[in-house]
């Protein structure tokens, strides 16, 4: 009696360890089912494979509500029949120039070989040797290539790499190639880094367009050149249509002028590293080799001067000469950012899909993109000044 009086009492007014236990483990069980449901729920769906998830060829093989003539740079009217066959049709079949093996024409060689077989036929040229001060951003080159042609080793690189690529190499100067030369090709892609050069491109490509009786370009001898440029955490793209949009004569006093210092502060005074470099290869150089111009792209040249640049130096008690600094300041070399190359050159390469496909608008004309504090980008047009009217030729 007592025993079923503890019970009754128990099952009224308690929980006997049996009953907390099973209690315990319903909850836990329980809990454990809430746990599972959730984990299973938050399991990410399967990869899609490449034939759901599509690539290119898919994008240009539809229509599309931002075709090319929608845009406020309209150059050609969009028709996806063009890209039904694989390779994107007309786009397989454009040959496309890479002006520059460098930092940004590495990535632009990359960008056009992972649109995975969209492009096809592209020749590079590049005067310029691989360095060793390369190997950090120019990611197709390796330590046993040093030395040799930049043009030749992306070349290479990519043609083993991506056998949906023929990739044709040029060593030398872009000056060295006449017009008949410039006339093969459907669009010019720059990544130069001097002034200069990306002047006398820009006067080569205008040239090429012929007029018809009104005085009207014709529109098969217009090559569109896009231009990409990067000079550290900023960087910028633009598209250039011969005789239609501003060229890059227009927009040249929106460079920044290079700071001089006083040829008596160089000789006299140094007071920084590039001081003392400048003495070397301003003052130096014509006193010891007066029949002969310094060489800013040979090896032994540059050891010369950053061996007599490290001695002036010393007499001044100047910390901080370094041969890449040496390279930095006769070249006049800006720090190159990889992250800003990849940016640039992706849009480059965007752009040119767009122009030979008009599968999207086309950037009218610029666009520029700086990422020194925060990452931001800006588009806007540059008028035309001075390509209005034909040149006699090349600048």
């Amino acid at each position: 009696m007592e025993v079923r009086r503890n019970n009754s009492a128990n099952s009224s007014g308690g929980i006997n360890k049996r009953d907390a236990s099973e209690m315990m483990t319903m909850t836990m069980s329980d809990a454990n089912a809430t746990v599972g449901d959730d984990r299973r729920r938050r399991v990410p769906p399967p990869p899609l494979s490449r034939r759901q998830r599509g690539n290119l060829n898919t994008l240009l093989s539809r229509r599309s509500p931002f075709s090319n003539e929608t845009g406020s740079l309209p150059v050609g009217e969009f028709d996806p029949s063009d890209a039904s066959t694989p390779g994107g049709g007309s786009l397989r079949d454009a040959k496309i120039l890479v002006v520059g093996a460098g930092g940004l024409g590495c990535e632009i060689l990359k960008d056009l070989a992972m649109c995975e077989g969209v492009f096809g036929d592209v020749v590079v040229v590049d005067l310029d040797t691989i360095d060793v001060t390369n190997l950090n951003r120019q990611f197709l080159f390796r330590s046993k290539d040093v030395g040799q042609s930049k043009a030749v080793v992306a070349a290479k690189f990519i043609n083993e790499r991506c056998p949906w690529m023929n990739v044709v190499p040029y060593h030398g100067k872009i000056q060295d190639k006449d017009a008949t030369f410039y006339r093969q090709f459907r669009v010019v892609i720059s990544g130069l880094d001097n002034v200069e050069a990306r002047r006398w491109l820009n006067g080569m490509i205008n040239n090429l367009v012929e007029f018809d009786d009104d005085g009207d370009p014709i529109p098969e001898t217009i090559i569109p050149l896009i231009d990409g440029g990067t000079e550290g955490f900023s960087g910028q793209s633009r598209l250039i249509l011969p005789r239609i949009t501003s060229c890059f004569e227009c927009s040249l006093d929106s460079f920044a002028p290079s700071a001089a210092v006083p040829l008596c502060t160089i000789a006299e005074t140094p007071r920084i590293p590039e001081h003392c470099i400048a003495y070397a290869y301003v003052l130096q150089w014509p006193r010891e080799f007066p029949d002969r111009k310094l060489d800013a792209d040979s090896p032994g040249d540059m050891k010369w001067v950053y061996e007599r640049a490290l001695e002036r130096a010393e007499k001044f008690g100047i910390d901080g000469v370094t041969y890449m600094l040496t390279l930095g300041v006769v070249k006049n070399i800006i720090p190159a950012v990889a992250s800003t190359n990849a940016i640039i050159s992706a849009v480059c390469v965007n752009e040119a899909m767009k122009v030979l496909s008009f599968c999207s608008q086309s950037l009218n004309t610029c666009m520029f993109v700086c990422s020194a504090v925060f990452q931001f980008s800006i588009k806007y047009t540059i008028s035309r000044i001075l390509c209005a009217h034909p040149s006699p030729s090349p600048l």
